[in-house]
């Protein structure tokens, strides 16, 4: 029984390592499939016979360019195999996605976040959910998962949102938006985590296979940070500490979390605004600042204002110090800079440098390389695919196999 289990386990990661390597290059040939997993050729075919059997994959032919050569045959993922819905909450929308079981966007729209309790926001999310499946005519029982991102601190294994700018401590469970009719998973990840996990997977694609570990910073109204690491398994190591209310001055400026001198307290948007008009720090922080006030301090700052460019300073400081301890901690690595924020970065960079300066890691190894990466929004959603597939090739693959397995 140990014996026949182990041989299943190893069956179906190889299949979801023929999975992935379809999702990473699109239509593949049998020695194509072969190539990019390293498997052998005859588990290839064995592998892929069991999936298309299972309707999990599909074969197309492609006919030979030149000459009058057999054409090839190309494995890929079956589009209606099922679907996925991303949705991702900024501080001022919730964006809704509908994507098919090849990774094609099918359908978008974004929605107004609304006013109101954490009741008002899920019967809002769980409304636009039931209109996603409605706009494309698809059962809510072909959606195989719900994935979910957000600012703010997230529950390790469940969907609750623990902590948010806009909630505080009420707990957000996301769960309860999917009501009857319903039998998708749903999970829940901090955004730049996901930011994180869809650099290196870019990074992955390039010449030489990138960088080994990365963080993404992520500025704008929150300050956000992804690790990602390529583990020796091929899984990648995504992590999303708590950076923005670490602690960057004790009893310094009050934060949104309602304790005082964490680093979005001197590095968020509210900080910036509150420095560059001399507000007391132990104001209570905007919930959400415009980016075209931030823009209007910003041209103060670039034409000599004083005040302007000492917010813009402090700001780079608190994001330098913080990611100096983030490398004392982890270990030199290259640093993504992304979000809303990156227009500020040359009124940032001074401080940041001012601040990684003071760490001896930096001292002894140089500046880290620091990475501007405008299209935050791209890299959320290709995060969301990235995991969200990961998770549901492993779970289609065990319940078709555990099906398989019942009718012997």
């Amino acid at each position: 029984m140990l014996a026949k289990s182990s041989t299943e386990l190893v069956r179906q990661q190889n299949s979801a390592l023929v999975l992935s390597a379809l999702r990473r290059h699109g239509r593949l040939a049998h020695t194509e499939i072969s190539d990019a997993t390293g498997l052998a050729s005859a588990t290839i075919s064995s592998i892929t016979a069991d999936l298309e059997r299972a309707r999990i994959i599909e074969k197309s032919e492609q006919q030979a360019t030149v000459g009058r050569g057999r054409p090839r045959v190309l494995f890929s993922q079956r589009r209606n195999c099922g679907y996925l819905i991303t949705v991702i909450i900024s501080s001022d929308s919730i964006q809704y996605s509908l994507v098919d079981y090849a990774g094609t966007l099918l359908d978008r729209f974004t929605e107004p976040r609304g006013e109101g309790g954490t009741a008002a926001f899920l019967a809002a999310i769980s409304a636009a959910l039931i209109r996603v499946a409605e706009r494309s005519r698809i059962d809510r029982g072909s959606v195989l998962l719900v994935s979910v991102s957000s600012k703010g601190l997230a529950h390790p294994t469940e969907p609750v949102l623990v902590w948010s700018p806009v909630f505080g401590s009420q707990p957000v469970d996301f769960a309860a938006a999917l009501k009857d009719g319903w039998q998708a998973k749903v999970i829940l990840n901090n955004e730049t985590l996901l930011v994180a996990g869809a650099l290196l997977e870019r990074q992955a694609k390039t010449e030489g296979g990138g960088e080994p570990v990365l963080a993404a910073l992520s500025l704008g109204h929150s300050i956000g940070l992804g690790i990602a690491r390529r583990a020796p398994a091929g899984v990648p190591e995504i992590s999303a500490p708590n950076f923005g209310h670490m602690l960057h001055m004790p009893n310094g400026g009050l934060c949104r979390c309602g304790a005082r001198g964490c680093v979005e307290a001197y590095a968020g948007f509210y900080a910036i605004l509150r420095a560059a008009f001399e507000v007391p720090m132990d104001t209570i922080p905007a919930k959400f600042v415009p980016v075209a006030e931030i823009d209007k301090i910003a041209t103060r700052a670039r034409q000599g204002n004083r005040m302007a460019q000492l917010a813009f300073r402090h700001a780079g400081a608190a994001l330098g110090f913080g990611l100096s301890r983030l490398l004392s901690l982890h270990g030199p690595m290259p640093v993504f800079i992304t979000g809303p924020g990156t227009r500020y970065q040359d009124l940032l960079q001074a401080g940041i440098e001012e601040g990684l300066a003071q760490t001896h890691v930096v001292r002894l190894g140089g500046m880290p390389t620091l990475t501007i990466v405008a299209d935050e929004p791209s890299l959320v959603f290709e995060g969301h695919l990235n995991l969200a597939f990961s998770i549901v090739d492993q779970d289609i693959i065990g319940s078709r196999q555990n099906m398989q397995a019942a009718g012997e």
